[in-house]
């Protein structure tokens, strides 16, 4: 009822000054622009490789800029989402995941890579560990949705993310700045300066500084971090000029926590109070409900599990230290025929973090280090048939430690040395059949190979506790896959565009924590199928963009709780990734905006997405027998280790459940409005509206675990002096919901905990130019 009273309130808001129509490409989530006289702003584009109007762009992309993004307050990955209505970033301990359509990856352990492909300044960032600390003195950020196996290659099947940030300017000396405060005792800091170094050189550089308290009662879901950004540019002449670009980030604090979800099995704190699982409180709670559960004897007998240290409790004593380093350049060339781009780069993770987040300890140390090169040659515009054609290699060497510790029935080290290197060569050719008519082709070969060297130890009662590492195990693994796209372009007018095509993604098999044979899973591959349509209209001032799209999944890689074989020949409690068969999404989305007079912006974007997995078959593992609470259907159970211990495996049947982070609708509305005061002064207000039906959290599809339809809203209000300073108020989540961002089961004592996106949260922000 709250929800709907929200919606509707925020829907009655937006519509009783006109017509709410919205956005261009951008994010209606996103803070709108103030319109120009003349109507709307261009934007462009980088996501087909070369620079393009993003209404000439036959492709799906939000485009967020910078600009919007400092005055959302956005400073790390996790809040992105609330931009970009297709778009689910999930934070999982010290690592990011992210769902685009609902296709993505639950990143769990070292192992794991994303299935929505995330570049930073063209580069290709391959951890999930490491999407942070680029959130500061940004040009935009692109979100391609669609599998993008042609031009970005590996680990792009539900889409790209692409952050990119400002580039310096030659012969200006230049500055910006921002400051924020806010409740949670929120500092916000960032300062950018642009600096001629003769004619034919430019340095830009740029730094952020973020400290907040934690969400939660015991300071979980923090937020800090110091990071730095150089940017050298020399342009010799207009035929050539090469960009250096280094950046580093230190990321430190608590990160992210895990509460308590309401169960029928026991009263847990309430959720409006965002209490901790490490909180004396849900440890009281925690404590009484094992105190009614059977357990074993080796765990003292019925009511025991935790007196007795079979089952451990959340800590406080979680940490983030990472580090991560970056050094690109980007050379770029008029050979006379056309344009050619030539990108090394060097990047390093240094990641140490413990964490409570699925209800008991997990301390990661993850070193990895990666390199890559992008050749792209690409054709002048102004000839019949345009091409892009380049050749990309990317390697990563990671050294890691993981351990999980459940108490003292359960633990979990491995230590995985993993190795990738990935070659493709790629091309996309555009021909004009006519002046309005267009074929494009593309295709993409990858070869990609992974090797490890990895020792695991499992232990628990009634065994060793913490038995040494095994002796360390090999694995190889060789993938080539082909990815093409087909298509055409037509302008039905001057400001419209319809489009049609077929596009394919791949991303590779690889291994999980387990003793070999058993230990890989195999690639997944997606075909999208996709119409649309992009239009302006009245002198520019209406935009309206429509995409159906129709996506046919094949051996999509699911990770869950399941059963590994350890060093001693025993299945233990571990994450495993498999291909879960067939799988399927379609829908539709709808952006649009309208610039009603030279002072109101309207937004909106509309997302329709209905998921199923045709086959989705489990095999979850019980380390004490007891039955595993599923939405599923379980099919049967069988012993594990006969003879050893009473361990069993659930065999479960999810087919035709709806895929994951797939709300059936989500809408987002925005509107902004600019009062014209004295001289260069303006006051503006805006404000935007998230709408979200239900979606699972996670594959096992329990109740608990399913977030509720829901809306939000947020509002602000700026003086302004143009392009000088401004003075921003606002609030953010103004009704303080809570919507889960993630969820999960806690093994062993089988109850449902979650992580919450950010409650109310205001300030104010101030913000300079010179």
């Amino acid at each position: 009822m709250r929800a709907m009273l929200l919606a509707s309130v925020t829907f009655a808001g937006l519509v009783v000054p006109g017509v709410a129509l919205a956005q261009v490409g951008t994010s209606v989530g996103e803070t709108p622009e103030v319109a120009q006289p003349e109507g709307l702003d261009e934007i462009v584009v980088t996501a087909q490789r070369r620079e393009e109007n993003l209404q000439k762009t036959a492709l799906a992309v939000s485009a967020v800029t910078g600009d919007d993004l400092a005055k959302s307050g956005i400073t790390e990955a996790s809040n992105l989402g609330k931009l970009v209505p297709s778009l689910v970033v999930q934070p999982t301990g010290g690592t990011t995941s992210f769902f685009l359509r609902g296709v993505g990856t639950n990143s769990q352990n070292s192992f794991s890579e994303n299935a929505v492909a995330f570049n930073f300044n063209g580069i290709y960032v391959g951890r999930p560990t490491a999407p942070a600390g680029v959130f500061y003195d940004l040009e935009r950020v692109e979100v391609v949705k669609g599998p993008q196996g042609t031009l970005y290659g590996r680990n792009a099947t539900g889409g790209a993310i692409n952050v990119i940030p400002k580039k310096p300017q030659l012969g200006e000396f230049t500055g910006e700045g921002l400051l924020e405060y806010g409740n949670y005792d929120s500092k916000k800091g960032s300062l950018a300066l642009n600096i001629p170094l003769g004619e034919i050189a430019a340095l830009r550089v740029a730094g952020q500084i973020v400290n907040r308290d934690g969400y939660i009662s015991d300071g979980y879901d923090d937020d800090k971090g110091e990071a730095v950004r150089a940017s050298l540019l020399i342009q010799p002449s207009d035929m050539w000029s090469m960009t250096l670009v280094g950046d580093y980030y230190n990321q430190h604090g608590k990160g992210s926590g895990a509460v308590l979800l309401p169960s029928a099995a026991f009263a847990v704190p309430d959720l409006e109070d965002r209490v901790s699982v490490s909180d004396p409180r849900a440890h009281a709670a925690i404590r009484g409900y094992a105190a009614r559960i059977f357990a074993p004897p080796f765990c003292g007998g019925f009511g025991n599990f935790i007196n007795s240290g079979c089952v451990a409790l959340a800590g406080t004593d979680g940490f983030l230290d990472n580090k991560f380093y970056g050094m690109s350049a980007t050379v770029v060339g008029d050979m006379g025929f056309g344009t050619l781009t030539f990108v090394p780069a060097w990047r390093r993770s240094d990641v140490r973090f413990r964490t409570y987040l699925p209800g008991f300890a997990g301390d990661i140390v993850d070193l990895a280090e990666q390199t890559s090169l992008e050749v792209r040659l690409a054709s002048n515009e102004d000839q019949r048939l345009r091409y892009v054609i380049g050749a990309f290699y990317f390697g990563e060497n990671q050294a890691t430690e993981n351990f999980f510790r459940q108490g003292n029935i359960s633990t979990t080290r491995f230590t995985p040395r993993l190795n990738t290197e990935s070659l493709a060569a790629f091309g996309q050719l555009t021909f004009d059949v006519s002046d309005a008519f267009r074929l494009v082709a593309g295709g993409r070969y990858t070869n990609e190979s992974k090797s490890q060297l990895t020792s695991v130890a499992a232990g628990g009662l009634p065994g060793p506790v913490q038995p040494p590492l095994s002796a360390p195990f090999t694995g190889d693994l060789n993938f080539k896959k082909f990815t093409w796209k087909a298509g055409v372009e037509f302008d039905a007018g001057p400001a419209s565009l319809i489009y049609a095509n077929v596009a394919t993604g791949f991303k590779s098999g690889g291994f999980f924590v387990a003793q070999p044979p058993n230990n890989t899973f195999d690639p997944e591959t997606l075909t999208a199928y996709t119409l649309g349509a992009k239009n302006r209209f009245f002198d520019n001032k209406l935009q309206l963009n429509i995409e159906a799209f129709y996506w046919d999944y094949t051996d999509q890689q699911i990770t869950y709780v399941g059963g590994v074989r350890a060093g001693t020949g025993i299945f233990t409690q571990g994450s495993i990734t498999q291909n879960a068969g067939k799988s399927r999404m379609y829908g539709v989305d709808f952006e649009a905006r309208l610039a009603a007079s030279r002072n109101d912006l309207f937004s909106l974007n509309l997302q329709y997405l209905k998921g199923k997995y045709n086959s989705l078959l489990t095999s979850n593992f019980s380390p004490t027998g007891a039955p595993v609470t599923t939405g599923c259907t379980t099919l049967g159970s069988r012993a594990a280790n006969p003879g050893i211990n009473g361990a069993r495996f659930y065999d479960i049947d999810c087919s035709g459940k709806p895929t994951v982070n797939s709300p059936r609708w989500a809408l987002n509305l925005g509107y902004e409005r600019t009062f014209e005061l004295s001289g260069d002064l303006a006051l503006v207000f805006g404000a935007r509206g998230n709408i979200e039906s239900s979606r699972f959290m996670n594959s096992n599809y329990r109740p608990e675990e399913k977030q509720a339809g829901f809306a939000t809203a947020d509002a602000y209000l700026t003086l302004e002096n143009t392009d000088r300073w401004s003075i921003t108020g606002f609030v953010n989540n103004i009704t303080d919901e809570e919507i889960l961002a993630r969820a999960g089961t806690r093994p062993i004592l089988d109850f449902p905990v979650g992580t919450l996106r950010p409650p109310r949260t205001y300030g104010v922000r101030v913000g300079f130019k010179f």
